[in-house]
């Protein structure tokens, strides 16, 4: 391999490890980050279940903002709100 070839290639590898999730500026890492699969196995653990659904844009916003202003997360929110509209 030439050399051009060699510095290239271990440019493009340092690239990489800068690019890296979890990678923080001057080489912080961030201690609290969980990967999806380790993610999805705590959620998994809480009795947690994906549900996708599509909303009115309009709406989605109107549920952000109130999660927003309540200082909760938007999954603890529409949970609260669900469970509130099938008490009725």
């Amino acid at each position: 391999m030439k050399k051009t070839a060699m510095a290239k290639s271990s440019a493009k590898k340092l690239m990489g490890k800068m690019t890296a999730p979890g990678v923080g500026g001057f080489g912080n890492t961030e201690a609290t980050a969980v990967n999806r699969r380790e993610q999805r196995k705590l959620d998994q653990a809480q009795g947690l279940v994906p549900f996708a659904v599509k909303l009115n844009g309009a709406l989605v916003v109107q549920i952000e903002t109130n999660a927003k202003e309540r200082g909760i997360e938007l999954n603890a929110l529409v949970a609260e709100l669900l469970t509130k509209a099938l008490a009725v």
